[in-house]
């Protein structure tokens, strides 16, 4: 069920029974030669929609945009600030429990995002405990927010490992690259990589990442990437995140 396609009686009679909602949350930005610049806003879209239809969980709007400052070295990556970043997720939550929601769960597909996003949750929560929603007495129940990286539950990391082992690196990786294909077939892209396997390695800014990882990949040997595996790498996500979405829920 998906916000952008439910009319408000329906979210009304939704929140009757439940205060949780799920949020992709990815980026606009290089994937090296083949990989889509949306990939981390698509591959976060793919495993959310599959949660919320395993789960019967309300999908909010993608935040497409995230913070990639370190990728505007290459043309078409977009990026917020991080301040811009906690502002919009501040506001894209605190809109939703006014409605009633309670429990959001972000599924991540950037990196990049981790920390912006832990200081927005941050923010929401002592946004909460400053209107006195902390207080002895208050019955209003407490905002939770979870970040959860899809390719770091163990299902994907595994798969990861007997698919790609070593050459799957950290960015623009074999697993999020097939991602995509299965799930976009007519946009599978094919360049010359060289050398096959990116170097690796830690970087600054955007010039320090560009005059080290020069076609932007890190680690990475994508030429691995196929839409077939792309499949098992999306269904293993889904099974990781269910798990980790159907915890969060139930906890007490």
């Amino acid at each position: 069920m998906r916000l952008q396609l439910s009319t408000w009686p329906e979210v009304e009679a939704y929140l009757k029974a439940r205060d949780h909602i799920v949020v992709p949350i990815g980026s606009t930005e290089q994937h090296g030669p083949t990989g889509l610049i949306g990939t981390d806003a698509l591959t976060a879209e793919m495993v959310a929609e599959g949660v919320g239809e395993a789960a019967g969980a309300l999908v909010g709007p993608t935040i497409n945009v995230g913070m990639a400052v370190h990728h505007t070295r290459f043309p078409g990556t977009i990026t917020l600030r991080p301040s811009t970043l906690i502002a919009y997720v501040q506001d894209y939550v605190n809109t939703l429990m006014g409605h009633g929601f309670r429990r959001f769960f972000f599924v991540n597909g950037h990196g990049g995002n981790v920390a912006s996003v832990t200081a927005a949750f941050y923010e929401i929560y002592a946004g909460h405990t400053a209107l006195g929603g902390a207080g002895p007495g208050d019955n209003r129940p407490e905002p939770r927010c979870l970040l959860a990286n899809w390719w770091e539950c163990e299902e994907v990391k595994a798969l990861s490992k007997e698919l790609f082992g070593a050459r799957e690196g950290s960015h623009a990786t074999p697993s999020e690259v097939a991602m995509t294909w299965y799930k976009y077939p007519g946009h599978v892209k094919s360049a010359p990589l060289d050398p096959p396997q990116a170097p690796a390695g830690r970087f600054f800014g955007a010039a320090d990442y560009r005059s080290r990882f020069a076609d932007g990949r890190i680690g990475s040997d994508p030429s691995l990437a196929t839409p077939e595996n792309g499949k098992r790498v999306y269904e293993a996500a889904v099974a990781g995140m269910l798990k980790s979405f159907q915890a969060f829920v139930e906890a007490a």
